[in-house]
């Protein structure tokens, strides 16, 4: 029996939270913010020299664009579909659709010369009109980039418009309904414009919860968690987003797939596993049903140090491998913990050294208690020292602020970007090294010293990812200085054996590394699938496929 949803078959998220905007030039929300601290502006003197004072910004007023290419014809028939008030090419919607938010896409809004943006925004209310707008697009060659929150740090949501003269955005947001809950079977469907945070709203208004936090999660939607295999910080405890997708509804330029009719099948390959990752390439995502749970009824909190990286990698790999992983369970290195950017070497009154890991457990209390004796025993037998809570529920207060930071290390000419991997426990050490050395080598060839800090934020029974943090101070051209040491990175990747990326996704940044990621026959598998389903080729070019 399906729960009644206040007496309709579909709750429109105008019961939660309304989606913000995120601001045009840098992540999130204005009042998130905030000045360097005083240990942040020593620490940028003391390594590379800067005073830490921030340059001016600019008012979104005074940015030039590229001139809209939409035509009058193009326009008739896109209204005709969405209506008059549902499309846009209004300068300022224009370039808050202009791209993402990894640092070479901020870096380019901050510059002067005029913005790269798409030629106008549609924002669909339904899989109908979205389809619709596919099958008009690919008639008359336009390109259609789908946007989710915006959130994006390889490339994905960048305008690019191919061998097209018009590209548009198809912003996803008022698809924004909780249409189905399923409580007996622990299921909920969810359209794809709803952000994080409107999910859990609407979820929590029947007891339930996604627990799908990744560092995006205040921003970015549930299509976009499914069309980029998106992984949360909880996912040690819930899995990683595809594990929860139990159906599909997608929109293609040749129609409609609805995929998923049992929790687990034998009828053939799963076609769901196309269209989990496809990023918009392949068709758009407008209905996701998922694995739900009951709300935690409490949440437990444990940090640890180590002595050392391999010490700490070698925990955790013990606890996840005898199945009593927490809820979250992650560990950074030394060069991390220590220095953390913004933390002091005194986390929650205990001095740490080494390493520190944090854990969390939810569920019932009985769950957690047991759990957490159970991860604890094991952890303290491989040589961890226990913390207590703080450093945990610290880390759990900031675990969304990180971005924030990132720009204002960028206001002071400060370079900061991620990237992310992932490869088996015997491999772990080795690609660490490697990455590490790849991004201190490059940077330091270009002249510039750097700070690699890296730490495991997702692990698995045979492997486990890493996430590393990069800091340089900016050269005259920093958007060439990424770019060279995020190619000799993913070389460095490859080479090593982890895979382009665990959880950020291809995008156009990771693009040239996907032929050594899936082969070459692999390659012309991707391209096949490509042409069957969207044979003009408008489905957000430049993109995923090689």
């Amino acid at each position: 029996m399906q729960d009644e949803l206040s007496g309709s078959a579909t709750v429109s998220s105008n019961m939660a939270a309304v989606a913000p905007n995120m601001v045009w030039d840098a992540w999130g929300v204005a009042a998130g913010h905030q000045p360097l601290s005083a240990q942040i502006r020593g620490l940028l003197g003391q390594v590379f020299g800067i005073s830490g004072e921030p340059a001016a910004r600019r008012d979104a007023s005074e940015v030039a664009l590229v001139p809209s290419t939409l035509t009058v014809a193009d326009r008739t028939g896109l209204t005709a579909i969405v209506g008059d008030e549902y499309l846009t090419t209004a300068d300022l919607d224009r370039l808050r659709h202009a791209g993402g938010k990894s640092t070479p896409d901020l870096l380019r809004r901050r510059a002067s010369e005029p913005q790269n943006a798409p030629d106008a925004v549609v924002f669909p209310a339904d899989h109908a009109q979205v389809l619709a707008l596919l099958t008009y697009c690919a008639e008359h060659a336009v390109a259609v980039v789908p946007f989710g929150g915006g959130t994006s740090v390889v490339g994905g949501v960048d305008p690019v418009r191919g061998q097209f003269d018009t590209v548009i955005a198809l912003d996803l947001r008022r698809l924004d309904t909780l249409t189905e809950v399923d409580p007996a079977s622990g299921t909920a469907t969810l359209g794809a414009g709803l952000t994080g945070p409107q999910a859990e709203e609407l979820l929590g208004a029947h007891g339930l919860s996604l627990g799908h936090f990744p560092q995006s999660f205040e921003f970015a939607s549930i299509g976009g968690f499914a069309a980029t295999r998106s992984s949360g910080q909880a996912s040690a405890g819930y899995g990683r987003f595809d594990d929860m997708v139990e159906r599909l509804v997608i929109a293609t330029p040749q129609g409609t797939l609805d995929l998923g009719r049992a929790p687990a099948s034998a009828a053939g390959p799963d076609l769901r596993e196309l269209f989990v990752g496809s990023e918009g390439a392949l068709g758009i995502i407008t209905s996701v049903t998922l694995r739900v749970h009951p709300v935690p009824e409490t949440v437990g909190y444990q940090a640890w140090s180590f002595p050392d990286f391999a010490t700490g990698a070698a925990a955790l790999r013990t606890v996840v491998q005898a199945g009593a992983a927490p809820t979250v369970m992650r560990l950074s290195d030394e060069a991390e913990t220590g220095l953390n950017l913004a933390r002091s070497a005194d986390v929650g009154g205990n001095p740490v050294s080494g390493c520190l890991a944090v854990t969390t457990f939810e569920g019932s209390k009985a769950h957690v208690e047991a759990r957490s004796a159970e991860a604890s025993a094991l952890l303290a037998a491989a040589g961890g020292t226990a913390l207590g809570e703080a450093p945990a529920q610290q880390w759990e207060h900031g675990r969304f602020a990180a971005p924030y930071l990132r720009d204002a290390l960028l206001d002071v000419g400060v370079l900061c970007e991620t990237l992310e991997t992932a490869t088996s426990w015997a491999n772990l050490a080795n690609l660490k090294v490697k990455v590490t050395g790849a991004l201190m080598d490059s940077l330091g060839a270009q002249g510039t010293p750097a700070l690699v800090m890296c730490h495991i934020s997702h692990t698995y029974p045979t492997g486990a990812s890493l996430y590393f943090t990069v800091v340089a101070k900016q050269l005259d051209d920093p958007i060439a200085q990424w770019r060279i040491a995020k190619s000799a990175a993913s070389d460095a990747m490859v080479a090593a054996g982890g895979t382009i990326t665990h959880h950020h996704a291809v995008g156009a940044d990771h693009r040239p590394w996907m032929r050594a990621e899936i082969g070459d026959l692999g390659v012309r598998v991707l391209r096949a699938v490509k042409r069957e389903l969207d044979p003009t080729g408008v489905l957000n070019p430049g993109k995923l496929v090689p």
